[in-house]
Formats: C-alpha cells, structure tokens, sequence
C-alpha cells in the first residue's frame, strides 16, 4: 500500500517558511499536516491563520487541518476557504459531529475525525459512514514531543477490520518514528503525520529521510 507522509508543520521553522516547504516538496511529501489548537479542547496553541493560508496557498501539495478546537462547525467553511484539502474533527469537541462532517463535505473538502488514546471506537463508530479519513492519536493531543502510547495498537488493529466496511482511509499522529512506520504500514495504516520522531530536526537533509520513510 503506498503511503501518505504528512509533515507536521507545526515543528518547521517557521523563520525560513518558504525554504522548508521547497525541500519538504522537493524531498517528495504527499500533504501538509496543519494543526490548529484554541488552549480550551487542548492545552496549546497552534499555527496562525496567515501560515495556514499561505501554506494552502503556495504550496505544491494539498494540505490537511486537524481542529482541536471547540465546536468546529463552526469554523469549517473557514478552513475550507483557505485551501484545506481534508479537514478533522475531534468529536468530543462538537455537539453535532455529523452534521459537522456534513458541512465539510459541503464545503468542497474531504472529512476526517481524529480519535483520541482514550476515546472509544465504539463511541465514534457511526461517525464512520461520513470519515473518508480517519486519524488515530498515538500521543494525547497538543504538544509535540510526547512519548508513542503503545495501547493505542489496539484502536489502530480495531479500526483496521472496519476499513472495508466504511470506506476510510487511517492516518497516525504522534511520536511516529520510523520503526512505528514500518509496524503499522502492516497493520492498515496509510497516512502518517511526521514530526520530530523522523523527520525535523535531524541533521539530515528531507531529500534524504523521506525516501527512506517511503521505503519502509
């Protein structure tokens, strides 16, 4: 199964902006992983509205946007129209989810739902019908650095027999290192969101790293 690599933008240099989407593009990424937090669904802050619209907007490659936000619907059409591509939701955060995933669909981008270490399959499973994308949280949401939760192997096995049920595509976010790569490739897993764990801060170049993430 090809993969889908996603580098976390949240850990470039925002400095030299510009220069990291180049080599990103150039090393041969597949999509932009935007994260937006409001420090009330999590703890943090995310990327700005401007390097979300210029990401989307001059960049070569589409690029998702993972809300962790308080009641997301309401801000759906926003995102969309700055150039979203795919657009999570987490539903713990949302009074209507579907309804939500509805309106993405609405707006011309493709829906996700983005499920935490210590949210249950069985309380999102519906939401499954109207998830072309789902992204399984393999540390809890809001910083990077974190530690891989093992037991969330288990929600990635699980989710992996519904695939062909419901049609989704399963995306990991969270200290994915190049060994969490190979292992969950197997399992299922096409899209993976790279951060510090294998991507940024390395000392090697993207041109070197990606094809080698690929290669797994």
């Amino acid at each position: 199964m090809e993969k889908l690599l996603c580098p976390s933008m949240m850990c470039a240099d925002f400095g030299a902006l510009k220069r990291e989407m180049e080599a990103l593009e150039k090393a041969g990424i597949d999509l932009y992983h935007l994260d937006v937090m409001d420090g009330k669904f999590v703890p943090n802050f995310g990327m700005g509205l401007q390097d979300i619209q210029y990401i989307c907007g001059q960049g070569k490659k589409p690029a998702d946007v993972h809300l962790m936000i308080e009641d997301p619907g309401n801000y759906v059409e926003l995102f969309a129209g700055l150039g979203a591509k795919i657009i999570y939701i987490h539903p713990e955060a949302d009074t209507h989810p579907t309804r939500t995933l509805q309106r993405i669909i609405d707006a011309g981008a493709k829906p996700g739902i983005a499920i935490n270490p210590g949210t249950s399959i069985g309380t999102v499973e519906e939401l499954l019908y109207l998830s072309e994308y789902v992204l399984v949280m393999t540390v809890n949401p809001g910083f990077a650095g974190q530690k891989y939760l093992d037991f969330t192997d288990y929600k990635i096995e699980k989710l992996s027999a519904f695939k062909e049920k419901y049609g989704f595509e399963m995306v990991v976010d969270g200290a994915i290192s190049p060994e969490r790569i190979a292992s969950l490739s197997r399992k299922g897993v096409k899209g993976f969101v790279l951060g510090t764990s294998s991507l940024f801060g390395k000392g090697r170049s993207y041109e070197e790293i990606i094809p080698e993430l690929r290669a797994l």
